[in-house]
């Protein structure tokens, strides 16, 4: 495989980063996650810290180096996370059960697979142009579908953060899955939170990355849309990946993945925690607080990841 990846999680204007973002790949196949904990629940963090790391240790599991059903693994990853997540809860005692959004993508043989719970995007270009997105598990995109409201009314509908599919819900997740699509020498995969495409529509994505090397122009768009957010400006990550041979920027900056190990895997997670409290009280944990936090989180990982 050769790709360029670019990833950034910013906090906007919110005291914590519920968001996390993660990737990993082995020789023959890529994992990438953006997971955005809901900020009205207790624990988001724990949520979205939970969702990315269980899919990356199903993935270091399963990628030998290849997937045997990469839409069945992104499928059970879900379900698995939802279920974690409930778990958790009740160990714990927790009043609510810790919640997130989740769009998970893999890229395997130039075949790319996604799904999603919620309201984090993907996008796909191609020269430009859009060939594929998911669509919103929110009540405005239902509004939109309905003909009751257009696009461009949602941004400022009153009920536009409102999303009836979630990890960690009352109900059983709503999990769309892709297609199975063949990805070309410069497509690119934007993965998202609200906060990113609550402010720039999808054109003005495409605009930033789509012909620029993205190393380059992906920390500047995203400065772009935490300026857009002001004072109440939402935590804001993305995930960027270029299939193929770099060619626009000066220097090299493709990862080339046909000398690792069979056994070999590099990734990216963010492993740190900033945590609110498990009553929804935002406050500074100290350091064993914290590391208790994530030995809890791995316990739970480890019950539902096989």
């Amino acid at each position: 495989m050769r790709f360029t990846i670019f990833q950034e999680s910013r906090k906007g204007s919110r005291k914590v980063n519920q968001d996390r973002i993660a990737y990993t790949y082995s020789r023959d196949t890529l994992l990438l996650v953006v997971a955005d904990g809901m900020g009205g629940h207790a624990g988001g963090e724990i949520a979205a810290q939970l969702c990315a790391r269980l899919f990356v240790e199903r993935f270091q599991q399963e990628a030998k180096p290849v997937l045997k059903n990469p839409t069945q693994f992104l499928q059970d990853s879900m379900l698995r996370a939802h279920a974690a997540l409930g778990s958790y809860a009740a160990q714990f005692s927790m009043l609510e059960t810790p919640r997130t959004t989740c769009v998970a993508c893999i890229v395997q043989a130039g075949q790319a697979y996604w799904a999603h719970v919620g309201d984090s995007r993907l996008y796909l270009f191609r020269q430009g142009g859009l060939i594929g997105q998911t669509k919103d598990h929110s009540k405005v995109q239902y509004l939109i579908d309905q003909g009751l409201i257009g696009v461009d009314d949602a941004a400022t509908h009153p009920d536009r953060n409102k999303i009836f599919s979630c990890l960690g819900g009352l109900a059983d997740p709503v999990i769309d899955l892709s297609r199975r699509t063949p990805l070309r020498n410069g497509d690119v995969i934007v993965m998202c939170t609200d906060g990113l495409w609550g402010v720039m529509k999808r054109e003005e994505i495409a605009d930033w990355l789509v012909s620029t090397p993205i190393l380059t122009t992906g920390p500047q768009m995203m400065r772009e849309a935490e300026k857009r957010g002001g004072p109440d400006g939402d935590n804001l990550s993305v995930i960027v990946v270029r299939w193929g041979p770099e060619t626009l920027a000066e220097t090299t900056t493709t990862t080339v993945t046909e000398t690792m190990g069979l056994g070999e895997f590099a990734t990216q997670i963010d492993r740190t925690l900033t945590l609110t409290d498990r009553t929804g009280v935002q406050r500074d944990l100290s350091d064993d607080e914290i590391e208790r936090a994530i030995e809890e989180i791995q316990s739970t990982i480890q019950r539902y990841r096989r």
